[in-house]
């Protein structure tokens, strides 16, 4: 049996599988929201890894990928023991920002949240705002989707 909370079940589209812990959940038994950002953040992570860029990557110009701006929209409660599987796909592509668009669906296909990831390129010493570098755009590029949702 696999203990894990969190595991990466496909790579396209990026897809994260996330189990509610008991521990995650308040007195009523769902999950408390601020945990909804821990699940964001670690599906951002596991795709950052997967792509070979963010924390502790040794990508093109050493850029870092700090967030600049994250959304979330609830539709479920979550009690202990839901799997959701949260898929990241890449939104807008700009100069030195991007959005990782996030849909979580239980299994039984309904929508549990959605959310926004948009990290912002910089240069870790000075800490200053760098174009998107080359590499890193071309493997967005393969994970960017269209405004109607398919790739181009």
């Amino acid at each position: 049996m696999n203990e894990s909370v969190e595991m990466v079940v496909d790579h396209q589209p990026f897809t994260v599988r996330r189990t509610v812990r008991w521990i995650d959940c308040d007195p009523a038994g769902v999950a408390f929201t601020g945990r909804f950002s821990e699940y964001l953040i670690g599906a951002v992570m596991h795709f950052y890894r997967h792509i070979g860029w963010g924390p502790g990557a040794k990508g093109e110009a050493n850029v870092g990928l700090p967030c600049k701006h994250m959304a979330l929209t609830f539709h479920v409660s979550l009690p202990p023991e839901t799997t959701v599987d949260i898929v990241i796909r890449v939104g807008a592509i700009r100069e030195r920002s991007f959005d990782l668009l996030a849909h979580a669906r239980l299994a039984d296909g309904r929508l549990a949240f959605e959310g926004v990831f948009a990290p912002i390129c910089i240069e870790p010493r000075e800490r200053l705002g760098v174009p998107i570098p080359p590499a890193l755009r071309d493997i967005l590029q393969f994970h960017h989707i269209t405004d109607e949702g398919g790739r181009p």
